[in-house]
């Protein structure tokens, strides 16, 4: 076994837990292989849309229990919440399928089609493994790669009939009806939430990286599940940067100033975690020989053939400013999963096109972006401002209650509240606040970071909240209109460009949503790779092999996703001012 904390006297069930690309499928398979090895018999399940625990293994498991014959002891289980989400939508709107009226059963779709349906339906799925069962009395220790969230945990707890709710109109908010027909189901989901707040039982591990934004939001993760009962956690910082490969290479040394520099400024509620450092390792994390290493320090790195890596000529960002300016307005959306750099990019593209002499309006929505200190002054012709997302949410929320919630009993209000604090409800609120600011597009360039899924969009479609609702009191033979969905499904007025990282998670999240937008009828108009390795001038040997392994992603990326696209290289030195913000804009390497 290892030193590390959270392996030490490991419960029967750990969960594992993070945002895309911090390296939780890694740390799960390593986990799972260690605890074999020790002689424990180990089932690993995955719930992760985008898993890639059969490709790490290097064999087909899918989404039944399946031997891994290298390693005696261990099996795993790929459970496909998209699959399972399906079966579950088809159990709740068939029977209503031609007895109430299309769109009425098309709004009931798409209230089902949204992320918390997905982790629902997943949960359903492997909730019989977190009880006693024939499937699950073989294992010593269960782990999941994912773990449900806070909202979906709570959602689960909440007594009453949801398919009485949805079916008596009496919701219409966000993400409603996600638990509609499960009431026979309900024994068997307190017995699995009960396993899940037992310490004795459960164990959930928090992964994350050492950047700020990262620690912020695992720590907002640590307190909502804190305060579900879920008070077991562990951290584990993974792909720290080890200080032996700062020799002679300045951009090593700047990297791992700053995530030492992160550490320093980690999220109190975290510094009070047992917490784990996993360093940076130099291979693709595939395969039993690497995994068995992860959990290793001081591994050498091979150096040969690598001592230096010149920068690759990619697209460059410049050329998609170059452009955007042409249009000489617009609405420009970055959008992408936290941490992979939206905020950076939205103020460098809105400095680049005020620098230009054009208007711009640039705002955010991101609870954790600090747009002051990233452009840390002020220009001409750049307005810049935030949207407090959690006003607006609470803003949206008591108006909600205050229609719809005025005339349900104490169970629907409750139902109708639990409903709220779902993420969609964030989105649609903060949409509201967005589409006031929307109709500037016409005149300036308006550059939003963080958006709405198309998911929402839609929802806010099905719904009526915007454009139906728009569509239906103006008459087009009279009246000219244009809604703020009909603008982003506009190319001529709405660029929308999504930002990921050269690895294999962020850019399996960011397809999923490029699919989910393309299902509201927008189009993404460009992708930017962020904080490449392979874009940069890099000496140290474990940096070559890094940039090495970014080479397959772009090449996804560009050949599979992208129309066009742009690769933003890793930098020795935060972009922050406008200075530094003009020359990331206008750099072409």
């Amino acid at each position: 076994m290892t030193q590390l904390k959270f392996l030490d006297q490991p419960p029967r069930f750990l969960f594992f837990t993070g945002k895309g690309g911090v390296g939780k499928t890694s740390l799960a398979c390593a986990t799972a292989i260690t605890l074999a090895d020790a002689g424990q018999r180990v089932l690993l399940v995955s719930t992760d849309p985008a898993s890639n625990v059969g490709q790490v293994f290097g064999m087909t498991i899918g989404n039944k229990v399946t031997s891994i014959t290298a390693v005696p002891g261990l099996a795993a289980l790929e459970i496909d919440p998209q699959a399972a989400a399906q079966v579950y939508r088809d159990r709740i709107v068939n029977p209503v399928r031609g007895v109430l009226p299309d769109t009425v059963v098309k709004g009931i779709e798409e209230q089902l089609s949204g992320a918390c349906t997905t982790e629902i339906a997943a949960f359903d799925e492997f909730t019989a493994l977190l009880v006693d069962s024939a499937l699950t009395t073989d294992y010593d220790h269960i782990i999941f790669d994912t773990a449900p969230t806070g909202h979906t945990i709570r959602l689960l707890q909440l007594p009453g009939a949801w398919s009485d709710f949805l079916a008596e109109g009496k919701g219409d908010a966000s993400c409603l009806g996600p638990l509609a027909g499960l009431e026979k189901q309900r024994a068997q989901y307190k017995a699995a939430v009960d396993a899940l707040a037992d310490s004795q039982r459960t164990r959930l591990v928090l992964v994350a990286r050492a950047q700020q934004a990262t620690l912020r939001e695992v720590a907002r993760t640590h307190e909502e599940l804190a305060a579900i009962g879920l008070t077991k956690q562990f951290l584990v910082i993974n792909g720290l940067f080890p200080q032996a490969e700062t020799a002679q290479d300045p951009l090593a040394t700047a990297i791992f100033k700053r995530e030492q520099n992160a550490l320093a400024a980690i999220p109190e509620v975290l510094s009070q975690l047992p917490c784990d450092h996993i360093l940076l390792k130099p291979f693709n994390l595939v395969g039993l020989t690497a995994l068995r290493k992860l959990l290793v320090d001081d591994l050498p790195v091979d150096g040969e053939n690598k001592s230096s890596h010149p920068a690759i000529p990619f697209p460059s960002l410049s050329k998609l400013t170059n452009e955007i300016a042409k249009d000489g307005c617009g609405l420009i959306m970055l959008m992408g999963k936290g941490g992979v750099g939206k905020t950076t990019l939205a103020a460098a593209i809105a400095v680049n096109l005020a620098h230009r002499g054009l208007p711009v309006h640039l705002t955010t929505s991101d609870p954790a972006a600090h747009l002051s200190e990233t452009l840390s002054g002020a220009m001409g012709n750049l307005l810049v401002d935030r949207i407090d997302p959690h006003a607006e949410t609470e803003r949206y929320r008591q108006r909600v209650l205050e229609t719809k919630g005025s005339h349900l009993d104490a169970q629907g209000r409750a139902l109708l509240e639990e409903d709220l604090r779902s993420p969609c409800t964030e989105e649609i609120a903060v949409f509201q606040a967005f589409s006031r600011i929307i109709h500037e597009a016409g005149k300036q360039f308006v550059v939003m970071d963080t958006a709405p899924t198309g998911h929402t969009l839609l929802l806010l479609d099905a719904t009526g909240a915007y454009h139906r609702e728009i569509a239906k009191q103006m008459d087009p033979s009279i009246v000219h209109y244009n809604t703020p969905m009909m603008q982003l499904q506009n190319p001529k007025q709405t660029k929308i460009l999504l930002v990921t990282l050269a690895e294999t998670t962020p850019v399996l999240e960011a397809a999923n949503l490029q699919a989910d937008l393309r299902r509201a009828g927008i189009e993404p108009w460009a992708w930017i790779i962020n904080n490449s390795v392979a874009a940069t001038t890099a000496h140290s040997p474990l940096l070559c092999q890094r940039a090495s392994n970014e080479l397959a992603d772009i090449k996804t990326v560009s050949t599979m996703y992208a129309k066009l696209y742009a690769v933003v290289p890793l930098l020795q030195e935060e972009p922050v001012g406008i200075e530094k913000l003009l020359e990331l804009s206008r750099s072409s390497q």
